[in-house]
């Protein structure tokens, strides 16, 4: 078993964890249900982990996390064309009026 990603949003460790799923890789999420002890315990420690079980895809894994995190961060922000907000590059519709993204 190796860890192949930490986020302290449990939403982004749980996407990486289907994304891996999706891809056929055996994988677990690791301090699911630790919010409740940061104060008495390192934040950092509490954060959700992803862990894959079989260490022979480690590398695999690697690669898969590491292109989803280039297209979140690589996404450019974008103007609404319906009520002019601006939106994070990484979403597909507008926040504020549902909006889809302009193509």
């Amino acid at each position: 078993m190796k860890k192949v990603y930490v986020s302290e949003n449990r939403m982004l460790a749980g996407y990486a964890l289907g994304i891996l799923e999706s891809h056929n890789i055996e994988a677990f999420m690791k301090n699911d249900h630790l919010t409740g002890g940061i104060g008495e315990l390192p934040v950092n420690e509490c954060w959700p982990e992803v862990w894959i079980q079989d260490d022979s895809c480690y590398e695999q894994a690697l690669g898969i996390i590491n292109d989803l995190l280039d297209e979140t961060r690589s996404a450019s922000a974008w103007r609404c064309p319906n009520c002019n907000e601006q939106v994070e590059g990484q979403f597909g519709e507008c926040w504020n009026c549902g909006a889809a993204a302009p193509q």
